[in-house]
């Protein structure tokens, strides 16, 4: 279990010290629940974002343990880093939209005749209870060719949800290499 900090003061000389400190600012919300200014070790947050089993990840923040889905996070532009993190209470029950993530797995063919692999979607919003969300969504690219694209409509919705996305957009697909 991810163990965090509650943040007292939410200024901005506050967060630096933190970021300076090791820690990753966090926003913790949902709807009808006051919103949580908490931060995290970033390496320890790291480990269990990585490790985690299900599409929730079981947090504790002062006295309380939370079950939390990641919602948005912030990389800097240079390094790499994450900056800040975005996650939403996951209320049992409650219809919301959650960012589901993409993997991909395999070769594309299209990589040997000059090919590159493009991931326009890493995330696809979807709308339905946290209990009937995927961990992510699984593609297999090793059959596309040159031009082939993976789109929405070729992704199908998990059981009582919804896929919020436009269904002419693509996921990912291979392109011509320049």
């Amino acid at each position: 279990m991810l163990e965090g900090i509650i943040r007292e003061s939410i200024g901005k000389s506050n967060a630096k010290k933190l970021k300076r400190d090791g820690y990753l600012i966090a926003n913790i919300y949902a709807d009808g629940v006051e919103n949580i200014h908490a931060a995290f070790k970033r390496g320890d947050y790291i480990k269990a974002a990585r490790a985690k089993e299900g599409f929730t990840l079981p947090i504790k923040i002062g006295d309380q343990e939370l079950q939390v889905a990641i919602q948005e996070y912030q990389i800097h532009p240079v390094n790499g880093d994450i900056l800040h993190v975005d996650l939403r209470i996951a209320q049992e029950g409650v219809v919301t939209d959650y960012l589901v993530p993409v993997v991909t797995n395999g070769i594309p063919k299209g990589i040997k005749n000059k090919g590159v692999l493009v991931m326009s979607k890493r995330r696809i919003r979807v709308r339905g209870a946290v209990e009937n969300m995927p961990k992510n969504f699984d593609f297999d690219v090793s059959e596309l060719d040159r031009d082939d694209n993976i789109l929405i409509r070729d992704v199908e919705a998990p059981k009582h949800c919804r896929i919020m996305e436009r269904p002419d957009v693509a996921i990912c697909g291979v392109i011509k290499a320049k």
